[in-house]
């Protein structure tokens, strides 16, 4: 295995030209993803790549470089709309893991228990790639297309995540058979913007529960309008169908359907009673 270390994004993209490469930032899921198998014949290290690490103001938004650790996100000084991201920041794994672990990585790996798109997803996060065609943008919901499958050419890179400024505040939780060191049987990220006691939007996003995590625009637009008080009967009555989870070794369909109303209902009054406060 030949493994390159470019430092600057031409040089990056010209080694992605040549094809063959695999990417490689923090190496949390490349790795144990190669368990047995013989490793490939080059890996592509963006990590000193200039600009793909740290989180910056950029005009009307907040652009997050590919190669931020989740550390990163846990220490940067954000609004409070961002606390979503931050917990789930949180619960990337082991301390060492959010040390070393990408934002970029935990997104390309498309697993359906990632634990960072839903509290990116609920702040309608963009992402940034570039390749031979250029630069261009795509939404995060549209650029997870399945499980391991995404939006992304073999000879492109994720440069960074952009997510619009806007009113309100983040939360999620995330729900497992243990407390820490855990993949999700279910998991929520909810950014609430509430004013005198009503919700004035809502933006919920739900992982390990379908393919691809999932917005639930259904309930957001019951939401509008509507009192604080009133989240936890508007989220009995909303119907969930946009959510498809499965059967597999850490929960049934039928528990995480159950599971997951509380999950998405505690999370809301998590965001809106923190809005209140603020």
């Amino acid at each position: 295995m030949t493994l390159h270390r470019p430092e600057t994004l031409d040089a990056a993209l010209a080694l992605l030209a040549e094809g063959g490469g695999v990417i490689l930032a923090g190496g949390t899921d490349v790795y144990p993803g190669l368990r047995d198998a013989p490793p490939p014949a080059r890996m592509i290290d963006v990590s000193a790549v200039a600009g793909m690490r740290g989180i910056t103001r950029v005009g009307e938004g907040w652009r997050i470089g590919a190669a931020t650790t989740w550390t990163d996100v846990v220490r940067a000084d954000l609004p409070a709309l961002f606390d979503g991201l931050k917990l789930a920041a949180r619960e990337v794994g082991s301390v060492q893991i959010q040390n070393t672990g990408t934002v970029a990585g935990n997104l390309c790996n498309a697993s359906p228990a990632a634990d960072g798109v839903p509290a990116l997803m609920a702040l309608d996060a963009e992402v940034e790639l570039t390749g031979p065609g250029g630069v261009r943008r795509v939404p995060l919901s549209a650029f997870i297309q399945g499980v391991r499958k995404v939006d992304l050419a073999a000879d492109e890179l994720m440069l960074a995540i952009h997510v619009p400024d806007a009113p309100g505040r983040g939360a999620f939780r995330k729900l497992g058979a243990r407390r820490y060191l855990v993949i999700s049987i279910a998991m929520v990220g909810a950014v609430v913007h509430a004013e005198d006691g009503r919700i004035v939007n809502a933006r919920i996003a739900v992982g390990s529960c379908s393919p691809v995590a999932r917005r639930l625009v259904d309930l957001e637009a019951a939401l509008a309008g509507a009192a604080s008080g009133d989240v936890g009967g508007i989220v009995a009555d909303v119907s969930l169908e946009a959510l498809t989870p499965i059967d597999d070794v850490r929960a049934s369909a039928a528990f995480r359907k159950d599971a997951v109303r509380t999950l998405v209902q505690r999370t809301l009054v998590d965001a809106v009673e923190r809005t209140d406060v603020a």
